[in-house]
């Protein structure tokens, strides 16, 4: 077995244990480390909220700073979570975070996906996420003690994607910023790393049925994945980081009942035809692409960072020694990605 792979495996399944018990005893079933377990007075507090969005009920999570006054103005971020994530994994880690810098925070669930509402379950279009984020940043604006003129957007891996296809036309957001930005489209229609350009017309066609199917009833679903079923030595064969370190993560480490990698495969027939870069020099206005120097998906943020000619102030910043799914939890990635979104959101809407 490769060392790398080995070494992933072996800090996974030690941090297994802990990370289970924590999620168990977290009343908020924040799953994250360091996550709130309580409203403390003077402390960063969270309040669950749910607001409705296009007829659909969403659920979110909104990070107030230490000794928040209703009183005062604050600037907002709103932050988008990963394909298959919900709000109380790396998304509300981060979006804790920078509420500890004295920002107001939102990580939500996608609508049809987590605690959010919409039939049927796990639907993954574009459309869908680009409005997710767009409500977030409605919901937000009119929070008590939010300024509207300093809000700035995150997002991570697939939220990433979004939070740029968002930043496209929504000029409220002042600066924008993304963690291991991972393109759906790119992905869906090409396959990772280009790997499955051979069968893109094959696999539309299967969309196309699926949703020919779906008038009946039946929902045809793509990436199921039994994780309770799913072995060490079956995730060591994994040859990507990506998805070998995300199978530990969303299946053991960090795992919610609410996440899922699956997604209705009538999805696809609007992710293969949706790419992130489209129109993205309409961004012009401060952006930031953090991504693992290691990652094997940092061709995504390398690509998004050249198409983005509608802005000079712009930065690509390569967390040294990280890998996708580092940038998720390892403290000493998530460190650096911390001070380096302060900083960012400091000079810019702070």
């Amino acid at each position: 077995m490769n060392k790398n792979v080995f070494t992933t495996i072996a800090l996974a399944s030690a941090l297994a244990f802990a990370s289970a018990a924590y999620a168990a005893e977290n009343p908020l079933g924040l799953v994250y480390k360091g996550a709130i377990t309580e409203n403390v007075k003077g402390k960063v507090n969270i309040h669950p909220v749910t607001y409705t969005l296009n007829g659909l009920k969403i659920a979110a999570n909104v990070y107030t700073p230490a000794n928040y006054d209703a009183g005062r103005k604050y600037p907002a971020i709103v932050v988008a979570h990963p394909n298959g994530g919900v709000k109380e994994q790396v998304a509300g880690l981060y979006a804790q975070r920078l509420a500890e810098k004295g920002y107001i925070t939102i990580a939500a669930d996608a609508s049809y996906q987590g605690a959010s509402e919409g039939m049927p379950r796990n639907v993954d279009k574009p459309q869908f996420r680009t409005e997710d984020i767009h409500g977030m940043a409605d919901f937000i604006s009119t929070f008590a003690g939010v300024d509207p003129d300093r809000m700035g957007a995150l997002g991570i891996c697939g939220g990433g994607g979004y939070t740029l296809n968002a930043a496209k036309s929504d000029k409220r957001f002042k600066a924008v910023a993304t963690i291991s930005m991972f393109n759906s489209g790119e992905v869906r229609r090409n396959g990772y790393i280009n790997s499955g350009l051979d069968t893109i017309q094959e696999r539309l066609k299967e969309a196309s049925d699926a949703r020919i199917k779906e008038l009946s009833g039946d929902i045809q679903y793509s990436g199921n994945v039994d994780f309770d079923a799913l072995t060490d030595e079956a995730i060591s064969k994994i040859p990507t980081d990506l998805y070998r370190e995300g199978m530990q993560y969303y299946g053991r480490t960090h795992r919610h009942p609410n996440s899922t990698f699956r997604y209705t495969t009538s999805s696809l027939m609007d992710l293969m035809s949706f790419d992130a870069r489209d129109n993205i020099d309409l961004i012009n206005v401060p952006l930031l692409l953090i991504a693992g120097e290691k990652a094997d998906s940092l061709y995504m943020s390398e690509e998004a960072f050249a198409a983005a000619t509608g802005t000079k102030d712009k930065e690509l910043f390569k967390v040294p020694g990280a890998t996708h799914i580092q940038t998720y939890f390892v403290p000493e990635y998530v460190d650096q990605i911390a001070d380096k979104l302060v900083s960012f959101y400091g000079k810019n809407i702070k």
